[in-house]
């Protein structure tokens, strides 16, 4: 238990603070709706280890998940009960030349149809790996110039794609001479089209949908402001009406915005200071779960969707949770 953490119980017990420690991490329950997400005795266990830097966590309803190992260039496959397996190599770059020491895959996801959506940063595009084996670039450049690097992406029920354009794929990143851009965008790829919706933010990162898909979720990394904001969507993926949805700059714990996920009651898991941050649909911060490495990004899984799954640096931990998370192929 962090020293804070034990002067605010024994020092303001009115409020209600209740931390679940343990060798491998700890659930900081902030708000009395937390408890309706986590039980007071959950536990997160470590699946597997030995990575370089892990990322993209994604689960197949035929039973596995996915995830990128970065450095590596791999996607890996972990399935409950047997050892870890490469999915694939070269899975974010497969040319030669000078590439960042991340030139591998980065975000994953699935659309309806099961095909694998792949954020590549060392190719700086976005492909669909089809269930007949085929890699097929889907989004390589906006206004005749490269992308950047590809990080996240999400896909609505009707095949629209968002994804986040930072530069993190590149060797200098954003002072990187082969930036072609002059921004690092949040794109919508729709019937073919893409179509850039904000280049105001520093470093877009993570990206979600609410449940009714109404709202678009977006993670911005930017030094000592942690923000993610929303931006209302309608039913054919416009987007209008972009608000700051919660500010952690003053939590004061390590980490920064990064991966994005929701459950099915619209509450939000954002990864940032301090861990996974629970925050409701309305904006409050209902508690924390804190694995034991800081975590890149999350992914819900399991038989019954209810498994958060985290990518943390070199491992990847997982928690079960009372609330089923919104999964790509549901």
């Amino acid at each position: 238990m962090k020293l804070r953490h034990f002067f605010l119980i024994i020092y303001l017990p009115f409020i209600c603070i209740h931390t679940n420690a343990q060798e491998n991490g700890k659930v900081v329950f902030l708000k009395n709706g937390m408890s309706r997400i986590a039980s007071k005795g959950s536990r997160i266990q470590k699946v597997a280890d030995g990575f370089k830097f892990t990322e993209g966590p994604v689960w197949h309803k035929d039973g596995y998940l996915l995830f990128s190992d970065i450095p590596a260039n791999k996607i890996m496959k972990y399935e409950p009960g047997k050892a870890v397996s490469m999915f694939m190599e070269n899975s974010g770059f497969a040319g030669t030349g000078i590439v960042a020491s991340g030139p591998g895959s980065n975000g994953l996801t699935f659309d309806k149809s099961g095909n694998l959506i792949i954020c590549q940063h060392g190719a700086r595009q976005v492909v669909k790996f089809d269930r007949a084996g085929n890699l097929v670039p889907v989004a390589r450049q906006f206004g005749g110039k490269r992308l950047n690097s590809p990080n996240d992406a999400v896909v609505m029920s009707n095949g629209i794609i968002f994804f986040t354009d930072p530069p993190w794929g590149l060797p200098k990143n954003i002072d990187d001479p082969a930036k072609e851009l002059d921004f690092q965008g949040v794109y919508r790829l729709r019937n073919g089209s893409l179509e850039l919706i904000d280049r105001e933010l520093m470093l877009p990162n993570g990206i979600a949908l609410s449940p009714d898909e109404k709202w678009l979720y977006v993670a911005e990394t930017n030094g000592e402001k942690k923000q993610y904001f929303k931006y209302a969507v309608d039913e054919e993926g416009n987007v209008s009406d972009k608000l700051l949805f919660f500010d952690a700059s003053a939590l004061g714990a390590k980490g920064s915005p990064d991966g994005i996920k929701v459950d099915k009651n619209g509450n939000c898991y954002f990864t940032g200071p301090g861990g996974v941050l629970v925050i409701s649909s309305k904006g409050e911060h209902l508690g924390t779960i804190s694995p034991p490495q800081q975590p890149s990004n999350i992914g819900w899984g399991g038989s019954d969707g209810k498994t958060l799954f985290m990518t943390c640096r070199t491992g990847i931990y997982a928690i079960d949770l009372k609330i089923a998370g919104i999964m790509p192929m549901d």
